[in-house]
């Protein structure tokens, strides 16, 4: 079975006016199916330029990057394109959800923009499929302004879900959340991912990393620690536990 990512001493510099920025600096770094990884670091380390070569957004300086067994480091602007709708799926900090449309046609769009176009009905039942994952096929009808954030959050990985990707990629996916709704998005991840789905979590919070297997820390464009998460916290239990917080709280 192929590795889901493989990078091989890649490397990215950014040309700008008379520096040359080496924002990533020959990292090589494997990820198998069914890992959950996060990848951290501070700001300036290298990681969100990292998860942009990862993503298929940005193309590598040197070094070499295979994506679910296809070497994407040749590829032009339209196979990039085609390799991101068909094996990764995004997830990120501002849902980035189309105001005037319902939840399960934010879903479709993804679909829309497939080789092997699909009937309209096709898509309507991926989507809802999708949604009935992430626990939100009851608001499949409403428009963002009528989902809580957490909600919101949920229709961004049914629609990150719906081309049943090779990857997920998340990028600070509970930045814009409150705790209790974090955790909760961090039970759908957790979920996902033990239906096998691999995820890769790009998070400044470390009580959030504890959630996955394995975190990557990365400073000036090197990884410098790569090691399996101990302790890891399970959303089931950390959410029971605040709710008994929250009740004693409001009993004093």
């Amino acid at each position: 079975m192929n590795a889901v990512i493989q990078l091989d001493k890649v490397e990215k510099t950014y040309h700008t006016g008379e520096v040359d920025v080496r924002a990533v600096r020959g990292v090589s770094l494997t990820i198998q199916p069914g890992e959950f990884v996060a990848i951290m670091g501070a700001s300036g380390s290298g990681k969100s330029t990292l998860m942009n070569i990862i993503g298929c957004l940005d193309r590598t300086t040197a070094g070499r990057y295979q994506l679910d067994g296809v070497d994407v480091s040749g590829l032009n602007r339209d196979e990039l394109a085609d390799i991101r709708n068909q094996k990764i799926g995004f997830v990120f900090q501002g849902f980035n959800l189309l105001a005037r449309t319902a939840a399960v046609e934010n879903v479709e769009l993804p679909m829309l923009y497939r080789r092997n176009n699909l009937s309209s009905r096709e898509r309507r039942d991926h989507a809802m499929g999708a949604l009935e994952i992430v626990g939100l096929s009851d608001r499949s009808g409403h428009f963002p302004s009528q989902l809580s954030g957490g909600q919101q959050q949920r229709v961004a990985v049914a629609r990150a879900l719906v081309n049943k990707p090779a990857l997920l990629l998340a990028d600070e996916p509970t930045g814009n959340l409150d705790t209790q709704t974090s955790i909760e998005i961090m039970g759908v991840f957790q979920k996902l991912n033990d239906s096998g789905i691999t995820i890769i979590m790009v998070t400044h919070e470390l009580d959030i990393a504890h959630y996955t297997k394995r975190t990557v820390v990365l400073r000036d464009g090197l990884i410098v620690s790569d090691t399996p998460v101990t302790n890891r916290l399970h959303a089931g239990n950390e959410l029971s536990r605040l709710k008994t917080e929250q009740k004693a709280v409001q009993l004093d």
